[in-house]
């Protein structure tokens, strides 16, 4: 009988835009976190040693963006650190009256976090996935203190955004700009984004799951979410958890050292791994094809397929990857990023997200062409079979 070490070590895994791999790194100093025993509040030796592995962490995530160490507020995740940038009370006199966030955010964005219904606005993008400019600055001019969200890259196409261009846009509006960067850091040299705000977590860039955070422009208060202690300099109550800031820290280190050299690497394999499985499915569409994309994602959809059917055919083949659509509770939605890019519903149910990280082998591309070969097949046998 194969053991699940067996099993794990026949498939191949690109699903990164999920969860990434925990790194050595991280690995490595979260169990040398874990025998540090003191309280990060505490002012005794065993809590200067916490305290000084959060600080160590803080300034290696400060170097990940270009930002300075005393500026980074640890949450839970990137959904927490959405939601601790998304208020009308940053700080900053006067009050924000308007959010404008664009149509492809994440839920935690989408959902306007701290301003009420009625001061929430999306902004469209073009058929590319693209914001709008246009649309961003005739928005603008409804609100005399905005706060507008847009994310760095797309999680499910991997299409960049303009966020130079935007920034411009933003603060000639008087505006301040919140960036959710949780598919760009380690992906995309980020020290020059323009960004008032941004969002990070961990577990994308190979640190533990249950970490992120928040960096913030000097100048700029966002009323906290959790209040209680002082920790995080008052942004944010609660005990820090220490080993998993240390695990981020170290993934933020690793992924910044590595950034160009596995940029490089990650689009050539993405680009041959499009080649030739458009080479047996000349079909194939690419979304966001002829837009900037991250150098590791590829959205693609074979016309006539359903992604839920691939994803288990794939997953019995060997190959973890996910659909295009938002998964919650295991249940696949509608992708609001395709609908947004004009995407027709059938050909959205289609969608396909393949997502490659600094692991991916070309051994592993060989094994997804020869298991798409067989579940294309399989699939375009059933959808002639319906068709007769």
């Amino acid at each position: 009988m194969r053991n699940e070490a067996d099993v794990t070590a026949e498939r191949a895994y690109f699903d990164w835009n999920a969860t990434a791999p925990l790194r050595a790194e991280a690995r490595a100093a979260m169990l040398a976190a874990l025998d540090v025993t003191g309280n990060a509040s505490s002012v005794h030796a065993e809590g200067r040693a916490a305290r000084r592995l959060v600080e160590e962490a803080r300034a290696k995530i400060a170097a990940l963006v270009g930002a300075e160490p005393q500026n980074v507020i640890f949450t839970s995740g990137a959904t927490e650190a959405n939601m601790l940038a998304l208020t009308p009370n940053l700080g900053a006199v006067p009050r924000r009256d308007r959010l404008f966030v664009s149509a492809i955010e994440h839920p935690s964005v989408r959902g306007g976090g701290r301003f009420a219904t009625d001061e929430l606005e999306e902004l469209p993008v073009t058929a590319e996935g693209v914001v709008d400019l246009d649309a961003l600055r005739t928005a603008l001019g409804k609100s005399k203190h905005p706060l507008i969200s847009v994310m760095v890259a797309n999680n499910e196409t991997g299409v960049i955004q303009p966020i130079h261009a935007i920034a411009e846009i933003v603060h000639t509006a008087a505006g301040i700009l919140h960036v959710d960067a949780v598919q760009g850091a380690g992906r995309l040299d980020m020290a020059e984004l323009g960004a008032d705000l941004i969002s990070l977590s961990s577990h994308k860039i190979g640190g533990p799951q249950g970490a992120g955070a928040l960096i913030r422009r000097a100048g700029l208060a966002p009323e906290p979410l959790i209040r209680g202690g002082g920790q995080e300099r008052g942004f944010r109550a609660g005990t820090e958890n220490v080993a998993a800031i240390a695990g981020f820290g170290a993934a933020a280190e690793a992924a910044r050292v590595g950034l160009a050299t596995e940029r490089a690497r990650m689009a050539v394999l993405r680009n041959r791994m499009e080649a030739d499985i458009r080479t047996v499915t000349p079909e194939l569409v690419v979304f966001g094809e002829n837009a900037p994309r991250l150098p590791n994602t590829s959205l693609l959809a074979v016309p006539g397929t359903k992604a839920e059917t691939a994803l288990i055919a794939f997953d019995l083949n060997g190959i973890a990857l996910s659909s295009g659509s938002a998964c919650s509770s295991g249940k696949v939605q509608p992708s609001h990023v395709l609908a947004a890019m004009g995407v027709e519903p059938d050909l959205a149910r289609a969608a396909l997200r393949i997502s490659l990280g600094w692991e991916t082998t070309e051994a592993d591309l060989d094994r997804l062409l020869n298991a798409w070969k067989k579940v294309v097949s399989s699939l375009g046998k059933e959808r002639r079979g319906r068709a007769a």
